[in-house]
């Protein structure tokens, strides 16, 4: 699976299972950073597993090109992007 920067996901596993997140970042071929701007904020994003994690088609161009750009990102921004994302479930791999 390939999953990219802006990336809209959500969790499988853990205390945080169903919650929707964006990938902030990506630590190796397994594992990625990602944040909620709410539970898990910007400044300390959790490390998921990519098989943890149920991938959208979903990127979040903003997002996407402010973290590939080295630009900081706030916590509200990724709220706000977040919750104009909607909840459709067809967009699932």
């Amino acid at each position: 699976m390939i999953v990219s920067v802006g990336q809209v996901v959500y969790s499988k596993a853990g205390r945080d299972a169903g919650r929707k997140l964006v990938v902030i970042g990506i630590v190796d071929d397994k594992n990625v950073l990602v944040a909620d701007g709410d539970l898990r904020r910007v400044e300390k994003p959790k490390t998921k597993k990519i098989k943890h994690l149920r991938i959208t088609e979903k990127v979040i161009l903003p997002l996407s090109d402010k973290l590939k750009n080295g630009s900081r990102v706030s916590n509200s921004e990724i709220r706000k992007a977040l919750a104009e994302t909607g909840d459709a479930e067809d967009d699932f791999n």
